[in-house]
This record gives structure tokens, sequence and C-alpha cells, in this order.
């Protein structure tokens, strides 16, 4: 009895030995790649391809930055041109107001200094306040005798004037004012009708 436990036990190392050495074998054996190593020609142009591509994504990036910086830049300089806008609109009464005084009562009729004296410092305060406007791009539209434009003109009334051509701005109700291309108010007046067409000779 004693003899077969040990056969048992020398046999069990024996076999243990032997997966062993099928396991070393495994390890040992070289491992062959799935896909054979490239060339250095291949490598090189699959690099440059790869740096176009890089290239090409980064001249793209810089181009889409470049454009949101000039879109961000007109926004900020149209922000600060038209920034006056509420603050002119609330002035232009003030410039009709002016108008209408010098209106009513023509220089030529005045007739003492006194009254003189005071028409013309209406008349430089108007001037001094449209020099304000003008030198921050606010200009008056007074179309007295220009043809009607529907971008700039209210048409308030029509009148048969067969001596003006038709579509013409014969009066000037109230006149209008621009801040740079934008308009704040447009002019108020009155167009002729029934006259000969603006391309034709009057």
């Amino acid at each position: 009895m004693d003899d077969t436990t040990t056969k048992k036990q020398e046999k069990v190392p024996a076999r243990d030995q032997a997966a062993n050495n099928n396991i070393d074998g495994l390890a040992d054996a070289p491992i062959e790649s799935e896909a054979e190593e490239s060339s250095p020609e291949t490598r090189a142009t699959e690099l440059e391809a790869e740096l176009a591509e890089y290239k090409d994504r980064l001249l793209r990036a810089l181009a889409e930055t470049e454009t949101v910086r000039r879109r961000a830049q007109r926004e900020r300089e149209d922000a600060s041109k038209y920034a006056v806008a509420g603050f002119a609109k609330d002035l232009l009464s003030a410039a009709d107001n002016l108008r209408r005084a010098l209106e009513s009562l023509p220089e030529s009729e005045a007739k003492d200094e006194r009254t003189r004296s005071l028409l013309a410092g209406v008349a430089a305060t108007e001037r001094e306040l449209l020099g304000v406007f003008e030198r921050h791009g606010i200009k008056r539209i007074d179309p007295n005798g220009e043809c009607f434009d529907h971008n700039f003109h209210q048409a308030i009334f029509e009148t048969e004037r067969p001596d003006r051509p038709s579509g013409s701005v014969v009066e000037v109700l109230q006149p209008g004012y621009v801040l740079h291309d934008r308009l704040l108010r447009p002019a108020m007046v009155g167009v002729a009708k029934g006259g000969p067409k603006p391309s034709e000779p009057a």
C-alpha cells in the first residue's frame, strides 16, 4: 500500500511537469504580427497625409476664428455707430420747434432791432444744433422738388399739380432725419399727381 501511494505521488508531479513544459513551449514560441510592419516610405507617406490633414484643420479653425472676430468687431462698431439713435430722436422735436419759430416771423417782417436779434439768435441755435447732428452722422432730409421715395418719405396728401412731375414732392410738412444710413424719421410730404411722369419732359 505504501508503494502504490508512492507511485501515485511520483506520477502526479510528472504529469504537471509535462503540462508546464507545454506552457513554456508556447511562451517561448515567436508571436507572428497580424500586419507586417510598414516600410519607411509608406510610413512617411502616411505621416505626410496626417500632417496635411492637421494643417487643413488648423487653417479652417484660424479662418473661423477670424470670421468670428470680424463679426464681433462689426457688431461693436454698429453698436457705437447707432448708440445715439434714441437720444437723437428726442432732439428732433427741439430742431422742429426752432424751425417753426423762425418760420413764424420771417426776418423781413421784423420791425425792430430787438426782434431781429432774437431771430438771429434762434437761427444761430438751429445752425449749432444741426452742426452737432452732422458731426454725429445725423442728416436732415428736406426733399422738396425731389422724386418721392418711400424709403425716406411719408406721403401725407396728394395734390393736382399739372406743372410738376407726377410723384414728385411739392411740399415738406416736416423734414426727416437719417442716422448714417438708418432712417430716424421719414419726411412728411405732399406729392404731386396728374402731371407728366418723371421720365417725361415737363
